[in-house]
C-alpha cells in the first residue's frame, strides 16, 4: 500500500469536509448546475445502453448513475452525507463510502464514469491505475472535465450564487488526460466538447448545447470535455485461434468466383466462404454452385437472398455464418483476398474492434475508381470523420471485419437506426460508433475490376450518401 503523505492527507480531508458541507445544506440545483447536469445526462444516456453494469467514482448523490438506467449501478464517494442522500433518492443503487484513491473493488463493469472528478483528485494516475485493475477488455471509461477556459466564468458564477462552490481545481486538458490514460494502459477512442450555454433558458440552451457546440470554432469555447477510452488490448494467446467466416455478396460476378475460392487464404482455425447471390442477370448462382462442388476441400456455402441490395446480402450472410470473426469481401476482386490475413491479425491483436478497409491511401490502378467518385469519397470521408468522432477515411470500402459477438450487439441495437442502409457499410459503421467500439483503418491496394461492371450508380448512390450524412447528424452527432 502506498503511504499517504501529509500534504495529500490535508488535501483530501479538506475536500471531504467541503462536500460534506454542501450535502448538509441540502442545496437545490443551481441555475447553472441544473442545466449543465441535465445536458450531461443526455450525453451519458446516449453513450451507455440501458441495462449495463455501471460504476461511477465520485457519484455524489447518484443522480447521474441512476439516470443511465443500469442493471447494476455501483457508486463510490468519499462524502458520507452525499451517499446518505443518494440512498434516499435511489435505493436501487449500491453506494460505497470510499476515497477514489483507495478503491478495493473486485467486480468488473461495462462502463466506468468519472464525471467532474479528475478536476478534484490529488493523483489522477493513481485512480486510473486502480480502475485498470477492475476493467475488462470490453469496459469503457467515460471522463468529463471542465475546460480551463471557463475558470474565471465559473468563479464568477460561484460568487453570484448560481453555481455550487468548488475548491481549487486541476485544469487538465484533453492532451493531459490522454497521456495519463496511456500511462495507465488505456487508450482514447474519441473525445469531444459539450455545453456552451450552462444557464437554464430552454430554447437558447437547447440550441447552443445540442448544435452550436459541435461546430468549429465554437467547440473550443465549450464548458466541458468528454473523453471515451478503453483498456489497451493485447494479442490473444497462441492457443486461441478463432474461426473465420467470409461473406461474399455476389451479383453478376460469375467471372470472379473461381479466383475468389482459389485466392482466399485459410485463416485461424479455419475459414468458411459464404457466397450470397441475388438478382444476377448472368449465371452467377450456377457458377458458384459448380465451383463449390469442384472444391470440396474448401468450406463454402451458397445462399440466395430474397431481398435486394448488398446490405441485405451481408445481413443474410452474417445470420448464417458460424465463425468467431466476420469478414466482408466484395466479389468484384477490387480488394485482393490475399490482404484478408492483415485484417485478421489487426482484429485479434486488439488494436481495433472494427477493422475498416481504406482504398484512398495507396495509388490505385488506372481504372479502379473514376475521378469524380474519388473526389466524392474524399469529401464523405471528411464528413463522416467529423460526424462519427473517429477517423473514417473510406466509408464505402467493401472489406470490413469484426468479431461475431460485436456484430450481434450491433444487430441487437439496430432499432436505434432502423433499416436505413442499402449498402451495409453504414449499418455497421454507425452501429460500431454507437456501441463505442474502436475503429481501426487498414490501407489496401485497390485494383480495377477485370470482370463485369460496377453496381454503383454515381449520382443515385451519391445522393444516398448525402442522406446518410443528414441521418448521422440527427442520430449520432446532434443528440
Amino acid at each position: 500500500m502506498v503511504k499517504i503523505t501529509e500534504p495529500e492527507s490535508r488535501y483530501r480531508e479538506k475536500r471531504r469536509a467541503h462536500w460534506d458541507r454542501i450535502a448538509a445544506t441540502n442545496a437545490k440545483a443551481t441555475s447553472w448546475g441544473g442545466c449543465y447536469h441535465d445536458r450531461l445526462l443526455v450525453v451519458y444516456r446516449a453513450l451507455i445502453p440501458r441495462g449495463k453494469r455501471v460504476l461511477e467514482i465520485g457519484c455524489s448523490t447518484g443522480d447521474l448513475l441512476a439516470g443511465v438506467r443500469p442493471s447494476v449501478g455501483v457508486g463510490v464517494d468519499f462524502s458520507l452525507p452525499m451517499l446518505q442522500e443518494g440512498a434516499r433518492r435511489h435505493p436501487e443503487l449500491l453506494l460505497i463510502h470510499a476515497d477514489a484513491h483507495q478503491l478495493y473493488l473486485r467486480d468488473s463493469f461495462d462502463y466506468i464514469i468519472l464525471s467532474d472528478l479528475v478536476n478534484d483528485l490529488w493523483d489522477v494516475q493513481t485512480v486510473l491505475t486502480q480502475i485498470a485493475s477492475i476493467a475488462t477488455s470490453q469496459t469503457r471509461i467515460i471522463i468529463n472535465t471542465y475546460s480551463r477556459l471557463w475558470e474565471l466564468p465559473l468563479k464568477l458564477a460561484q460568487r453570484l450564487g448560481v453555481k455550487t462552490a468548488n475548491l481549487e481545481q486541476n485544469w487538465l486538458t484533453v492532451q493531459d488526460l490522454d497521456g495519463l490514460l496511456r500511462l495507465t494502459n488505456f487508450e482514447t477512442i474519441r473525445h469531444w466538447s459539450e455545453v456552451l450555454w450552462p444557464v437554464k433558458t430552454r430554447a437558447v440552451a437547447g440550441f447552443f448545447n445540442r448544435y452550436l457546440v459541435k461546430l468549429w470554432p465554437l467547440y473550443y469555447f465549450a464548458l466541458t470535455n468528454v473523453i471515451l477510452a478503453r483498456p489497451q488490448q493485447f494479442r490473444l494467446g497462441a492457443n486461441r485461434r478463432p474461426k473465420v467466416s467470409v461473406v461474399i455478396p455476389a451479383r453478376n460476378e460469375a467471372g470472379n468466383i473461381d479466383r475468389i475460392i482459389a485466392r482466399t487464404p485459410e485463416m485461424g482455425a479455419g475459414t468458411e466462404l459464404l457466397f450470397v447471390e441475388g438478382g444476377s442477370h448472368d449465371d452467377t448462382y450456377k457458377v458458384i454452385k459448380n465451383a463449390i462442388e469442384a472444391n470440396p476441400h474448401r468450406r463454402c456455402r451458397l445462399l440466395r437472398q430474397n431481398g435486394r441490395g448488398k446490405g441485405d446480402a451481408v445481413r443474410l450472410g452474417f445470420a448464417q455464418a458460424t465463425g468467431d470473426i466476420f469478414m466482408i469481401l466484395d466479389a468484384d476482386m477490387t480488394v485482393p483476398p490475399e490482404t484478408l490475413p492483415r485484417f485478421y491479425d489487426a482484429l485479434i491483436s486488439g488494436k481495433g474492434e472494427f477493422v475498416n478497409g481504406v482504398r484512398l491511401v495507396y495509388p490505385m490502378e488506372e481504372q479502379a475508381m473514376r475521378y469524380l467518385n474519388l473526389i466524392g469519397n474524399k469529401f464523405f470521408s471528411l464528413a463522416f470523420s467529423w460526424l462519427l468522432g473517429q477517423p473514417i477515411k473510406d466509408t464505402l470500402c467493401g472489406t470490413k471485419v469484426l468479431w461475431k459477438k460485436d456484430y450481434e450487439q450491433i444487430a441487437a441495437n439496430r432499432s436505434y437506426f432502423g433499416d436505413f442502409d442499402p449498402f451495409g457499410d453504414f449499418d455497421l459503421l454507425f452501429g460500431a460508433v454507437k456501441l463505442n467500439y474502436k475503429i481501426l483503418e487498414m490501407p489496401i491496394r485497390y485494383a480495377e475490376r477485370t470482370y463485369g461492371a460496377t453496381n454503383i450508380d454515381r449520382w443515385r448512390h451519391g445522393w444516398l450518401l448525402v442522406k446518410m450524412v443528414v441521418f448521422a447528424m440527427r442520430r449520432i452527432k446532434f443528440i
